[in-house]
Protein backbone atom coordinates (compact mmCIF):
# COMPACT_ATOMS: atom_id res chain seq x y z
CA UNK A 1 0.00 0.00 0.00
CA UNK A 2 3.11 2.16 0.28
CA UNK A 3 5.28 3.76 -2.16
CA UNK A 4 8.84 4.39 -0.59
CA UNK A 5 11.71 6.53 -2.92
CA UNK A 6 14.90 7.61 -0.79
CA UNK A 7 18.21 9.70 -2.02
CA UNK A 8 21.54 7.60 -2.15
CA UNK A 9 22.92 9.12 2.33
CA UNK A 10 19.19 7.86 3.06
CA UNK A 11 18.95 4.86 1.47
CA UNK A 12 22.67 4.02 3.07
CA UNK A 13 21.17 4.70 6.23
CA UNK A 14 18.11 2.61 6.01
CA UNK A 15 20.29 -0.02 5.18
CA UNK A 16 22.67 0.58 8.20
CA UNK A 17 20.60 1.20 10.71
CA UNK A 18 17.00 0.69 9.48
CA UNK A 19 14.61 3.41 10.49
CA UNK A 20 15.21 5.14 13.30
CA UNK A 21 13.34 8.42 14.70
CA UNK A 22 16.78 9.76 16.32
CA UNK A 23 17.82 10.15 13.46
CA UNK A 24 15.11 12.44 11.88
CA UNK A 25 16.37 15.67 10.75
CA UNK A 26 13.80 17.12 8.78
CA UNK A 27 9.83 16.62 8.38
CA UNK A 28 8.65 18.44 5.29
CA UNK A 29 4.64 18.74 4.93
CA UNK A 30 3.26 20.10 1.59
CA UNK A 31 0.78 21.83 0.05
CA UNK A 32 -2.90 19.92 -0.96
CA UNK A 33 -5.52 20.96 1.01
CA UNK A 34 -7.73 17.91 0.87
CA UNK A 35 -5.22 15.47 -0.10
CA UNK A 36 -4.07 15.51 3.59
CA UNK A 37 -6.94 13.33 4.59
CA UNK A 38 -5.55 10.28 2.45
CA UNK A 39 -2.45 10.26 4.56
CA UNK A 40 -4.12 10.48 8.24
CA UNK A 41 -3.20 6.67 8.83
CA UNK A 42 0.26 7.59 8.09
CA UNK A 43 0.67 10.81 10.25
CA UNK A 44 -1.31 9.61 13.03
CA UNK A 45 1.67 6.63 13.25
CA UNK A 46 4.39 9.25 12.46
CA UNK A 47 3.33 11.99 14.94
CA UNK A 48 1.45 9.69 17.88
CA UNK A 49 3.94 6.89 18.22
CA UNK A 50 7.34 6.87 15.76
CA UNK A 51 8.55 10.42 16.31
CA UNK A 52 7.43 10.66 20.31
CA UNK A 53 10.77 8.63 20.93
CA UNK A 54 13.28 10.42 23.16
CA UNK A 55 15.79 12.65 21.23
CA UNK A 56 18.92 13.71 21.32
CA UNK A 57 19.00 17.10 18.79
CA UNK A 58 16.07 18.95 17.61
CA UNK A 59 13.79 17.98 14.49
CA UNK A 60 12.81 20.97 12.37
CA UNK A 61 9.37 20.87 10.47
CA UNK A 62 8.81 22.79 7.48
CA UNK A 63 5.34 23.21 6.28
CA UNK A 64 3.24 25.20 3.83
CA UNK A 65 -0.61 25.03 3.48
CA UNK A 66 -2.44 22.37 5.14
CA UNK A 67 1.28 20.94 5.66
CA UNK A 68 2.00 23.77 8.24
CA UNK A 69 -1.60 22.51 9.71
CA UNK A 70 -0.05 19.36 10.07
CA UNK A 71 2.51 20.50 11.99
CA UNK A 72 0.90 22.24 14.30
CA UNK A 73 -0.88 19.30 14.90
CA UNK A 74 2.39 17.26 15.48
CA UNK A 75 3.47 20.08 17.67
CA UNK A 76 0.54 20.01 20.44
CA UNK A 77 1.01 18.13 23.78
CA UNK A 78 -1.57 15.43 22.49
CA UNK A 79 -1.21 15.35 18.63
CA UNK A 80 -3.48 12.49 17.98
CA UNK A 81 -6.10 14.37 19.55
CA UNK A 82 -5.25 17.49 17.69
CA UNK A 83 -5.45 15.52 14.46
CA UNK A 84 -8.97 14.03 15.04
CA UNK A 85 -9.88 17.71 15.64
CA UNK A 86 -8.17 18.77 12.62
CA UNK A 87 -9.29 16.24 10.23
CA UNK A 88 -13.05 16.42 12.18
CA UNK A 89 -13.56 20.16 11.42
CA UNK A 90 -12.07 19.86 7.89
CA UNK A 91 -14.64 17.02 6.93
CA UNK A 92 -18.30 18.35 8.73
CA UNK A 93 -17.26 21.73 9.57
CA UNK A 94 -16.47 22.94 6.39
CA UNK A 95 -20.10 23.84 4.89
CA UNK A 96 -21.04 26.69 2.44
CA UNK A 97 -23.56 28.22 0.55
CA UNK A 98 -23.77 27.30 -2.77
CA UNK A 99 -21.60 30.24 -3.86
CA UNK A 100 -19.18 31.02 -1.18
CA UNK A 101 -17.01 34.00 -1.48
CA UNK A 102 -13.61 34.63 0.04
CA UNK A 103 -15.58 36.22 3.58
CA UNK A 104 -17.57 33.18 3.43
CA UNK A 105 -14.65 30.79 2.77
CA UNK A 106 -12.02 32.73 5.16
CA UNK A 107 -14.28 32.61 8.18
CA UNK A 108 -15.36 28.84 7.71
CA UNK A 109 -11.37 28.03 7.15
CA UNK A 110 -10.43 30.24 10.47
CA UNK A 111 -12.86 28.08 12.29
CA UNK A 112 -11.67 24.87 11.52
CA UNK A 113 -7.98 25.89 12.06
CA UNK A 114 -8.94 27.16 15.47
CA UNK A 115 -10.76 23.67 15.91
CA UNK A 116 -7.66 21.98 15.30
CA UNK A 117 -5.59 24.73 18.09
CA UNK A 118 -7.75 24.42 20.64
CA UNK A 119 -7.46 26.85 23.30
CA UNK A 120 -3.72 26.20 23.77
CA UNK A 121 -2.57 25.31 20.23
CA UNK A 122 -0.73 27.79 19.21
CA UNK A 123 1.29 28.31 22.92
CA UNK A 124 2.09 24.50 22.65
CA UNK A 125 3.60 24.66 19.30
CA UNK A 126 5.59 27.85 20.46
CA UNK A 127 6.92 25.73 23.37
CA UNK A 128 7.40 22.44 22.20
CA UNK A 129 10.47 20.22 23.56
CA UNK A 130 11.96 19.25 20.61
CA UNK A 131 9.65 20.28 17.29
CA UNK A 132 11.05 23.35 15.84
CA UNK A 133 8.23 24.60 12.80
CA UNK A 134 8.77 26.59 10.23
CA UNK A 135 5.98 27.60 8.17
CA UNK A 136 5.81 29.52 4.39
CA UNK A 137 3.73 32.24 3.15
CA UNK A 138 4.21 34.02 0.28
CA UNK A 139 3.76 37.86 0.45
CA UNK A 140 2.29 39.62 -1.96
CA UNK A 141 3.88 42.48 -3.90
CA UNK A 142 2.36 45.36 -6.26
CA UNK A 143 -0.87 44.08 -7.77
CA UNK A 144 -0.70 41.11 -5.51
CA UNK A 145 -1.21 42.84 -2.35
CA UNK A 146 -4.04 44.42 -3.04
CA UNK A 147 -7.58 44.20 -1.69
CA UNK A 148 -9.43 44.43 -5.50
CA UNK A 149 -10.01 40.82 -7.12
CA UNK A 150 -8.91 42.07 -9.90
CA UNK A 151 -5.56 43.26 -9.35
CA UNK A 152 -4.81 39.92 -7.74
CA UNK A 153 -6.12 38.48 -10.51
CA UNK A 154 -3.80 39.63 -12.97
CA UNK A 155 -1.08 39.14 -10.49
CA UNK A 156 -1.99 35.74 -10.35
CA UNK A 157 -1.92 36.26 -14.77
CA UNK A 158 1.60 37.43 -14.95
CA UNK A 159 3.43 35.18 -12.20
CA UNK A 160 1.94 32.10 -14.03
CA UNK A 161 3.23 33.71 -17.42
CA UNK A 162 6.48 34.41 -16.02
CA UNK A 163 6.80 31.07 -13.98
CA UNK A 164 6.70 29.18 -17.33
CA UNK A 165 10.23 31.01 -18.01
CA UNK A 166 11.76 30.57 -14.66
CA UNK A 167 10.66 29.71 -11.14
CA UNK A 168 12.81 32.62 -9.86
CA UNK A 169 10.45 34.89 -11.71
CA UNK A 170 7.92 34.72 -8.65
CA UNK A 171 9.76 36.70 -6.67
CA UNK A 172 8.75 40.26 -8.85
CA UNK A 173 4.91 39.51 -7.67
CA UNK A 174 5.14 37.12 -4.26
CA UNK A 175 8.09 36.33 -2.13
CA UNK A 176 9.02 33.40 0.00
CA UNK A 177 8.18 34.10 3.88
CA UNK A 178 9.25 31.82 6.26
CA UNK A 179 8.06 32.02 9.90
CA UNK A 180 9.99 29.79 12.17
CA UNK A 181 10.60 29.24 15.92
CA UNK A 182 13.66 27.16 15.60
CA UNK A 183 15.68 29.44 18.81
CA UNK A 184 18.82 28.18 16.82
CA UNK A 185 20.15 29.10 13.62
CA UNK A 186 17.73 27.48 10.85
CA UNK A 187 18.90 24.74 8.36
CA UNK A 188 16.70 26.46 5.97
CA UNK A 189 18.84 30.07 6.55
CA UNK A 190 20.83 29.51 3.32
CA UNK A 191 18.36 28.88 0.59
CA UNK A 192 18.90 30.36 -2.82
CA UNK A 193 16.16 29.57 -5.17
CA UNK A 194 13.64 31.95 -4.43
CA UNK A 195 13.96 35.49 -2.75
CA UNK A 196 13.49 34.37 1.05
CA UNK A 197 12.58 36.29 4.38
CA UNK A 198 12.47 35.15 8.03
CA UNK A 199 9.92 36.03 10.30
CA UNK A 200 9.95 34.69 13.84
CA UNK A 201 7.19 32.87 14.40
CA UNK A 202 5.57 33.88 18.32
CA UNK A 203 2.81 32.68 20.29
CA UNK A 204 0.91 36.39 19.21
CA UNK A 205 1.61 35.83 15.41
CA UNK A 206 0.93 31.62 14.75
CA UNK A 207 -2.61 31.54 14.16
CA UNK A 208 -2.02 34.22 11.88
CA UNK A 209 0.35 33.11 10.04
CA UNK A 210 -1.05 29.19 10.10
CA UNK A 211 -4.28 30.91 8.63
CA UNK A 212 -1.97 32.61 5.49
CA UNK A 213 -0.66 29.61 4.79
CA UNK A 214 -3.35 28.21 3.43
CA UNK A 215 -5.29 31.15 1.96
CA UNK A 216 -4.94 30.77 -1.72
CA UNK A 217 -5.70 34.01 -3.55
CA UNK A 218 -9.44 34.77 -5.33
CA UNK A 219 -10.86 32.01 -2.57
CA UNK A 220 -10.25 33.40 0.23
CA UNK A 221 -8.61 37.28 1.93
CA UNK A 222 -4.81 37.71 2.31
CA UNK A 223 -3.91 37.87 5.73
CA UNK A 224 -2.32 41.11 7.15
CA UNK A 225 0.06 39.74 10.23
CA UNK A 226 0.55 41.55 13.22
CA UNK A 227 3.91 43.50 13.27
CA UNK A 228 4.55 42.31 9.79
CA UNK A 229 4.69 44.14 6.75
CA UNK A 230 2.40 42.99 3.57
CA UNK A 231 -0.09 40.79 2.79
CA UNK A 232 0.41 37.05 3.03
CA UNK A 233 -1.03 34.48 1.13
CA UNK A 234 -0.58 30.30 0.82
CA UNK A 235 2.53 29.22 0.98
CA UNK A 236 1.86 26.79 -1.83
CA UNK A 237 2.36 29.06 -4.43
CA UNK A 238 6.23 29.29 -3.37
CA UNK A 239 6.46 26.10 -2.59
CA UNK A 240 4.02 23.51 -3.15
CA UNK A 241 5.90 20.61 -2.21
CA UNK A 242 8.95 21.42 -1.14
CA UNK A 243 11.45 20.98 -3.32
CA UNK A 244 14.14 22.97 -1.23
CA UNK A 245 17.66 22.45 -0.43
CA UNK A 246 17.02 20.51 3.04
CA UNK A 247 20.00 21.79 4.93
CA UNK A 248 23.49 19.91 5.63
CA UNK A 249 23.02 16.90 8.08
CA UNK A 250 23.90 13.27 8.37
CA UNK A 251 20.14 12.77 9.60
CA UNK A 252 17.23 11.55 7.15
CA UNK A 253 14.82 13.97 6.13
CA UNK A 254 11.62 11.92 6.38
CA UNK A 255 8.71 13.28 4.08
CA UNK A 256 5.21 11.49 4.27
CA UNK A 257 3.64 12.82 1.11
CA UNK A 258 0.03 12.46 -0.87
CA UNK A 259 2.22 11.33 -3.83
CA UNK A 260 5.58 10.02 -5.06
CA UNK A 261 6.52 12.53 -6.60
CA UNK A 262 7.21 16.30 -6.00
CA UNK A 263 6.23 19.41 -8.07
CA UNK A 264 7.79 23.13 -6.72
CA UNK A 265 5.72 25.12 -6.97
CA UNK A 266 1.42 26.29 -7.43
CA UNK A 267 1.81 27.02 -10.95
CA UNK A 268 3.97 24.05 -12.13
CA UNK A 269 1.23 22.16 -10.82
CA UNK A 270 0.55 21.82 -15.00
CA UNK A 271 3.74 21.66 -16.60
CA UNK A 272 4.56 17.89 -16.10
CA UNK A 273 8.39 19.08 -17.19
CA UNK A 274 8.45 21.04 -13.47
CA UNK A 275 8.64 18.12 -11.46
CA UNK A 276 11.17 17.93 -8.65
CA UNK A 277 14.36 16.00 -9.64
CA UNK A 278 15.99 13.81 -7.05
CA UNK A 279 18.66 16.58 -6.37
CA UNK A 280 18.03 17.82 -2.79
CA UNK A 281 16.23 14.87 -1.85
CA UNK A 282 19.60 13.07 -1.62
CA UNK A 283 19.34 12.25 2.11
CA UNK A 284 15.38 11.77 2.18
CA UNK A 285 12.83 8.98 2.78
CA UNK A 286 9.62 9.81 0.96
CA UNK A 287 6.70 7.55 1.70
CA UNK A 288 3.50 7.80 -0.42
CA UNK A 289 0.44 5.79 -0.67
CA UNK A 290 0.79 3.42 -3.43
CA UNK A 291 -0.95 3.69 -7.09
CA UNK A 292 -2.90 0.93 -5.68
CA UNK A 293 -4.12 1.96 -2.70
CA UNK A 294 -5.25 4.89 -4.02
CA UNK A 295 -7.07 3.33 -6.46
CA UNK A 296 -9.06 1.82 -3.43
CA UNK A 297 -10.52 4.95 -2.23
CA UNK A 298 -13.93 6.40 -3.01
CA UNK A 299 -14.00 7.44 -6.61
CA UNK A 300 -10.39 5.97 -6.90
CA UNK A 301 -8.86 8.67 -5.84
CA UNK A 302 -7.28 11.08 -3.84
CA UNK A 303 -9.72 14.08 -1.93
CA UNK A 304 -9.36 17.37 -3.41
CA UNK A 305 -11.15 20.90 -3.76
CA UNK A 306 -12.82 19.77 -6.83
CA UNK A 307 -15.04 17.34 -4.67
CA UNK A 308 -16.63 20.75 -3.27
CA UNK A 309 -17.65 21.35 -6.66
CA UNK A 310 -18.60 17.69 -7.57
CA UNK A 311 -20.24 15.95 -4.91
CA UNK A 312 -23.39 16.62 -2.70
CA UNK A 313 -22.15 17.66 0.66
CA UNK A 314 -23.51 14.42 2.37
CA UNK A 315 -21.66 12.42 0.00
CA UNK A 316 -18.41 14.62 0.11
CA UNK A 317 -18.54 13.92 3.69
CA UNK A 318 -18.93 9.91 2.99
CA UNK A 319 -15.89 9.68 1.32
CA UNK A 320 -13.86 11.65 3.01
CA UNK A 321 -14.52 9.58 5.96
CA UNK A 322 -14.01 6.80 4.62
CA UNK A 323 -10.74 7.66 3.07
CA UNK A 324 -9.07 8.59 6.79
CA UNK A 325 -10.19 5.18 8.29
CA UNK A 326 -9.06 3.16 4.87
CA UNK A 327 -5.92 5.61 5.62
CA UNK A 328 -5.08 3.78 9.09
CA UNK A 329 -3.39 0.76 6.91
CA UNK A 330 -0.92 3.17 5.71
CA UNK A 331 0.31 3.79 9.11
CA UNK A 332 -0.12 -0.31 10.24
CA UNK A 333 1.57 -0.93 6.68
CA UNK A 334 5.09 1.42 7.78
CA UNK A 335 5.26 0.31 11.69
CA UNK A 336 5.45 -3.58 9.89
CA UNK A 337 7.87 -2.30 7.69
CA UNK A 338 10.04 -0.66 10.71
CA UNK A 339 9.70 -3.53 12.79
CA UNK A 340 10.52 -6.13 9.88
CA UNK A 341 14.47 -4.18 10.02
CA UNK A 342 13.77 -4.89 6.25
CA UNK A 343 12.57 -1.48 4.85
CA UNK A 344 15.60 -0.51 2.66
CA UNK A 345 14.35 -3.71 1.01
CA UNK A 346 11.29 -2.35 -0.39
CA UNK A 347 12.42 0.99 -1.08
CA UNK A 348 13.16 2.56 -4.82
CA UNK A 349 16.22 4.50 -4.98
CA UNK A 350 16.12 7.97 -5.93
CA UNK A 351 18.99 9.46 -7.71
CA UNK A 352 19.60 13.22 -8.61
CA UNK A 353 18.29 12.92 -12.29
CA UNK A 354 15.17 11.43 -11.19
CA UNK A 355 11.87 13.09 -11.37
Amino acid sequence: MLTLRAGPHALRLLRERGLRAHDVDVLPGASGGAKWLAIAGLDRYLFGHFLQGPRERPLHGIGSSIGSWRLAALGQRDPLAALARGHEAYIHHQRYSPRPGPDEVTRVLSACLDHLLGDTGAAELLTHPWLRTHVITTEGRGLAASPRRGAIATALALAAASNLVTRRSLGMQMTRTIFHAANVTSPFATLRDLPTTFRTLTSDNARDVLLASGSIPLLLHGVRIAGVPGVHWDGGITDYHLDLAFGEGEGLVLYPHFYAHVVPGWFDKALPWRRATGTNFARALLIAPSAAFVASLPGGKIPDRRDFYDLPEHERMRRWTQVVQQSEALGDELHALIESGHIADVVQPWTAAQR
